[in-house]
């Protein structure tokens, strides 16, 4: 589905990714992890358009997308969401979904005056469409909220919905968990598998929490200091020497018997 080939972006004298070469086949979740500092946002930011790279290309299947813009991106189905939630605050969460599609007629000052039969229709389709999402998220009991009353671990879930409302043909989660608490993650996680499963949607997620991505993803991609450094299952690269180096600053090497992988703790925030 998507195809990193030696990306590098550099701020000045900051080589923030640094060679990065990775790919996302199509259908599957895949991890991206590494300590902090390692490039996984800023090469999200460049495979979603809101940084060029300063070299390399990215590829969505057999399309060069380098250095489209994210709202190209989108038109093509490739979307992100964010560290912290990037909700319409005034509005509700039912709304929330509605602005999502693009190219609605009443976006148009001729449409909004000549087409309102139109419109009307429009609307009622995006909203059957929207109710749907609200249904398959749980989060009927809080449709006619203000989205910026809603819990850290709900606006993650509105995002997830927004999503929802187009045709996505890969999404970028970035730090999805974070802040969220363990009933409202063991949620999202359940929804990111029905998508997955279900709708066939392919992901790929920043996450700190080790247990999140061990339930979720295959393969598990780990960056240091700008590149890949290796790739497996979530087991496989807890135990790899190299990942446990990047984390912990300290190897398997010269050590008396096999030292433990980093834990979820231990890895949460690096």
């Amino acid at each position: 589905m998507i195809r990193v080939e030696d990306v590098h972006k550099h701020f000045g004298g900051v080589h923030a990714v640094n060679g990065a070469t990775l790919e996302i086949a199509e259908g599957s979740i895949t991890g991206l992890i590494g300590p902090n500092g390692a490039g996984k946002t800023t090469l999200f930011n460049v495979i979603a358009g809101a940084f060029p790279p300063t070299s390399g290309r990215v590829w969505l299947a057999d399309e060069d997308i380098t250095g489209l813009k994210p709202h190209e991106l989108f038109a093509k189905g490739v979307l992100r969401t964010f560290q912290i939630a990037h909700e319409f605050s005034t509005l509700t969460v039912l709304e929330n979904l509605m602005m999502v599609p693009g190219g609605q007629t009443g976006e148009d000052l001729i449409g909004a005056w000549f087409r309102g039969r139109q419109i009307r229709e429009e609307e009622r389709r995006v909203r059957e469409k929207a109710e749907g999402v609200i249904d398959f998220l749980n989060m009927g009991h809080v449709a006619t909220e203000l989205a910026g009353n809603l819990s850290g671990g709900q606006k993650k879930l509105l995002e997830l919905g927004r999503t929802m409302m187009v045709d996505a043909r890969i999404v970028f989660l970035d730090e999805v968990g974070a802040g969220v608490n363990r009933t409202l993650l063991n949620t999202i996680g359940d929804a990111i598998l029905r998508l997955n499963q279900e709708r066939g949607y392919t992901f790929c997620m920043i996450e700190h929490d080790m247990d999140f991505i061990s339930r979720l993803c295959n393969p598990v991609i780990v960056m240091a200091e700008g590149t890949v450094l290796t790739e497996g299952t979530a087991e496989e690269v807890k135990s790899n020497e190299q990942v446990i180096e990047a984390y912990l600053g300290t190897g398997l090497k010269n050590k008396p018997g096999k030292q433990p992988a980093p834990t979820a703790a231990e890895t949460t925030g690096a």
